[in-house]
C-alpha cells in the first residue's frame, strides 16, 4: 500500500491555520463593533481603522518573512504567530482606549495572523504541489470559508452572552489550541525529504511525469526579476481591487444590516451565508484551475463578486429578503475562488523557487490598496449616514479587476 504523500498533511495544517488566521483577524471583528463603539463612544471609522492598519501590518509582516519562508520554511513563523495572536487576543480583553485598540488589534493581532496565515501556508503548498496546486490551495483555503460559516454567529453569541472582553479571551484560547499542533506538520519543501512535488516518485520523474514541476522550478523569477515585469504590477492592482470587497464586507456587514432593521444574529449570519458557497465551491474552483486558464477564471470570480454587491445594496434598500440572501450567496461563490486563483496565478507566472520573496514583495502594494477600503467606507457612513454609494464603488472595483484579469498577458510562458 502506498503511503500518503506528505504534502497532503500540509494541506490539513493549512486548513486549520487559515481558519484561525483569517477568522480571528477578520470574521469575528464585526461582532465586536457595536458593543465596543457604544462603550467607548468611538465612531465606526475609529473602530474600523484597526483593520485598515492591519492590512498594512499584514503586508509589512509578509514582506519581512517572505524570503525567510523560502529559506527556513513556514513552521517557525506559524509557531511564533500562534503565540503572538493568542496573547494579543487576551490583551484585547484589557484595553480601555482607542490607542490601545489600534495597537493591539491593528498591529499585534495582525502580525500574529500574518505569520500563521496565507503566506506561510500557500508559499509552502506552492513548493509541494505544481500539477495539483489548484486543488491543494483550494482545499487548504476551505478553512477560511469554514471560519466564515462558524465564527461570525459564534462570536456574536459569545459577545451577547459573556460580554466582549471575555469573548476575546475565549477566542484567543481556541486560536492557540488549533494552531500550535498544526504548525508541527509543516515542512519547507519536498526535496528536503527526498520527495518530489505532487507525490511523484523517482520512477515517475524518470518517466517524465515531473516535467511540469521541473519547468516551473527552472523558470522561477527572483524578486528583482519579477519586479521588472509588467505582470507583477498588473497582478498587484487587479488583486488589490478584488480584495477590497472582502475587507469591507467583513467589517461592515453587521452594521449595514442592523441599520436596515435586521437583528444582530441575522446580520452576523449573512457572512456565514456567504461563506457556505465559498466553502463548497472551493474544491470546484481548484479542479477548474488545474484544467483551465486561471486568469480567466479569476476574472469570472471578480465579476461575480462585483455583481453580488450591487444586488446586496439594492435588495437591502428595497427590504427584499430573498434577494438579500441571494446576493450574499452569490458573493460567497466569487470569494471562494479568490484565494486559490490568486495563489496559483502568482506561482504559475513567477515559479515556485523564490515564491515567498515574490509574493511578499507584492503584499505591501496589494494590501495597501485593500486597507483603504474599510476606513473610506466607514468614513463615508459617518459623513452620509448610509453605505450605499461607497459599496457601489467597491462593486465597480471588482468589475474593473475582472476586466484586468481576463486580459492579463504574462511576461513568460507558464
Amino acid at each position: 500500500m502506498s503511503r500518503i504523500y506528505y504534502g497532503y498533511w500540509i494541506v490539513v495544517a493549512g486548513f486549520f491555520t487559515q481558519f484561525v488566521a483569517v477568522g480571528m483577524a477578520n470574521y469575528v471583528v464585526g461582532a465586536f463593533l457595536i458593543p465596543m463603539t457604544e462603550e467607548f463612544a468611538w465612531t465606526r471609522a475609529d473602530f474600523t481603522a484597526s483593520r485598515s492598519i492591519g492590512q498594512l501590518v499584514f503586508a509589512v509582516t509578509g514582506f519581512l518573512i517572505g524570503a525567510r519562508i523560502d529559506k527556513h520554511g513556514g513552521r517557525p513563523f506559524i509557531i511564533a504567530g500562534s503565540l503572538v495572536l493568542a496573547l494579543s487576543m487576551f490583551g484585547l480583553a484589557k484595553i480601555n482606549n482607542l490607542e490601545q485598540w489600534l495597537f493591539v488589534n491593528g498591529l499585534l493581532l495582525t502580525a500574529g495572523s500574518a505569520m500563521i496565515g496565507n503566506l506561510s501556508v500557500n508559499v509552502t503548498l506552492g513548493k509541494w504541489f505544481v500539477e495539483k496546486r489548484g486543488k491543494a490551495v483550494a482545499l487548504a483555503g476551505m478553512g477560511i470559508s469554514l471560519a466564515g460559516i462558524i465564527l461570525p454567529p459564534v462570536a456574536t453569541m459569545l459577545v451577547d452572552s459573556f460580554g466582549w472582553r471575555q469573548s476575546w479571551q475565549i477566542l484567543g484560547l481556541i486560536s492557540l489550541l488549533m494552531t500550535l499542533p498544526a504548525a508541527l506538520l509543516v515542512r519547507r519543501r519536498p526535496e528536503d525529504y527526498s520527495l518530489h512535488p505532487d507525490g511523484h516518485n523517482s520512477e515517475d520523474v524518470a518517466a517524465g511525469k515531473g516535467a511540469a514541476a521541473q519547468r516551473d522550478y527552472n523558470n522561477s523569477m527572483t524578486r528583482a526579476a519579477a519586479m521588472r515585469t509588467f505582470s507583477f504590477y498588473f497582478l498587484v492592482l487587479a488583486f488589490g481591487l478584488f480584495q477590497i470587497s472582502i475587507t469591507v464586507m467583513l467589517t461592515q456587514t453587521i452594521p449595514l444590516m442592523t441599520d436596515a432593521g435586521y437583528s444582530r444574529l441575522v446580520a452576523s449570519s449573512m457572512i456565514s451565508l456567504a461563506s457556505i458557497p465559498a466553502f463548497l465551491s472551493k474544491p470546484f474552483w481548484g479542479i477548474m484551475i488545474d484544467r483551465y486558464d486561471a486568469r480567466k477564471l479569476a476574472g469570472l470570480g471578480a465579476a461575480v463578486t462585483g455583481i453580488s454587491i450591487i444586488v446586496i445594496v439594492w435588495s437591502i434598500g428595497q427590504q427584499l429578503d430573498f434577494w438579500v440572501y441571494g446576493g450574499f450567496l452569490l458573493m460567497g461563490i466569487g470569494w471562494g475562488g479568490l484565494l486559490p486563483l490568486q495563489e496559483v496565478i502568482w506561482a504559475s507566472v513567477f515559479g515556485r523557487r523564490y515564491l515567498g520573496s515574490v509574493r511578499s514583495t507584492a503584499m505591501p502594494f496589494t494590501f495597501g490598496m485593500s486597507a483603504l477600503g474599510p476606513i473610506l467606507v466607514a468614513s463615508y457612513y459617518d459623513f452620509a449616514g448610509n453605505y450605499d454609494l461607497s459599496l457601489l464603488v467597491i462593486a465597480a472595483c471588482n468589475l474593473a479587476s475582472a476586466l484586468m484579469l481576463v486580459f492579463l498577458k504574462p511576461d513568460r510562458s507558464d
